[in-house]
């Protein structure tokens, strides 16, 4: 289990992130064009897992729209975007913001990746969400770099998050 802290009081998830060095879980999730996909629609490419409780809130959607930005310049990188909001919800926030880098994942029909995953938050009033973490995957699907977000209401470490794939990012494509 790992502690998550969500508006000053803390809660648990579901077991851990995937291990350092370890194979990914396998995934089933669905896109925007409500088609399921798992890695194997992603093998060959090294992916970044930005994982939320929900598109609709502010620093999910910041997040999202970073992701975006920074995958402009990394076409060989898959930008996953993945919480249990509806393929809807993700297909509608993608168009709004013209985002075109990154993919829109929605775990709504496939029980698993949150416990898979050790985002699944188990108690309190986001019970059945993600936590908010990223998952770094190489071309291989080995875990390069993961990051549980201490603090549901932070932003991840984008950075940290390209550096782990060898890629340098520069600091104004954070920024609105």
């Amino acid at each position: 289990m790992h502690q998550i802290t969500y508006d000053g009081t803390s809660y648990r998830t579901y077991g851990e992130l995937p291990s350092l060095g370890s194979r990914a879980p396998d995934v089933s999730l669905v896109n925007t064009n409500l088609q399921d996909v798992s890695l194997a629609n992603f093998m060959g490419v090294r992916k970044v897992f930005n994982i939320f409780p929900s598109i609709d809130t502010p620093v999910c959607a910041k997040s999202v729209i970073v992701f975006n930005k920074i995958a402009a310049d990394h076409n060989d990188v898959a930008m996953l975007m993945v919480s249990y909001d509806l393929p809807f919800a993700h297909a509608r926030f993608h168009k709004q913001h013209s985002l075109t880098h990154v993919v829109g994942l929605s775990a709504i029909r496939h029980a698993g990746f949150g416990e898979n995953y050790g985002v699944q938050i188990v108690e309190g009033p986001l019970s059945g969400m993600f936590s908010r973490a990223v998952v770094v995957l190489d071309e291989n699907n080995t875990v390069v770099y993961r990051e549980q977000i201490a603090d549901i209401g932070e932003e991840p470490d984008y950075i940290a998050a390209y550096q782990a794939l060898g890629i340098g990012v520069d600091p104004q494509q954070l920024e609105d």
